[in-house]
């Protein structure tokens, strides 16, 4: 029996781009026979560590990311509809403490990642469905209670994502994406005969499936 591919999605929840490309990994794991490891990242060190600027500060891309994630919304079937100061989210407010909140989630999971998922999923809908915040601790518990943890589950992971050890561990992960090469999120990185390739962007799921099933 063929082993499945790892592949690991890093990502940030303050990319509209990273659920595009999240909701699509989740839906096609089970086709395409892939061991998908989520990654939950901080896409504001990724940028000050590759150097890189947000397309959100040069004009002409701005304008075009709003009329490419339409398209894309549509295409791939995800209630995306940008916030009403996307600037004011993407890079006045950020994403550090949710991020440090998907972590702390991540830590107490056992079994699997579909806490994370259900969480991450709903921190973008908060954002680029229902341009609510991501910010406050009161933001991170509807969200994990709309994602099906309970009142108990929420309080240890509101105390654990402001210790030392998640805030150690996002770093990690970060840096982790860092040395893989990153420059942006959506990352995935798929694992072929002890090798990594990497794909970035929500438009290269074609050349990504066609790697894996070359080397099955």
């Amino acid at each position: 029996m063929t082993s499945r591919k790892v592949v690991e999605l890093f990502y940030d929840v303050v990319s509209p781009y990273s659920w595009l490309g999240f909701e699509v990994m989740c839906r096609y794991r089970n086709v395409w026979n892939i061991d998908l490891k989520l990654r939950p990242a901080f896409l504001g060190g990724i940028m000050h560590g590759a150097g890189n600027k947000p397309p959100g500060l040069v004009p002409n891309k701005f304008s075009y990311m709003t009329k490419d994630l339409h398209r894309l919304a549509n295409y791939f079937d995800v209630p995306l509809h940008p916030p009403s100061d996307p600037f004011e989210v993407m890079f006045q407010k950020g994403s550090l403490s949710a991020m440090r909140f998907v972590t702390a989630v991540q830590q107490i999971e056992k079994g699997g990642d579909k806490q994370v998922e259900q969480v991450s999923r709903e921190l973008w809908r908060r954002i680029w469905s229902e341009d609510k915040d991501i910010t406050q601790p009161e933001s991170f518990s509807e969200a994990a209670k709309k994602a099906g943890l309970t009142d108990s589950e929420i309080e240890e992971v509101l105390k654990l994502c402001i210790s030392q050890e998640v805030k150690d561990k996002l770093k990690h992960t970060t840096q982790e994406a860092l040395n893989y090469g990153a420059f942006g999120f959506p990352m995935l990185i798929c694992h072929i005969d002890g090798k990594p390739e990497m794909f970035f962007g929500s438009d290269r799921f074609e050349l990504m499936a066609n790697c894996i099933v070359e080397h099955l």
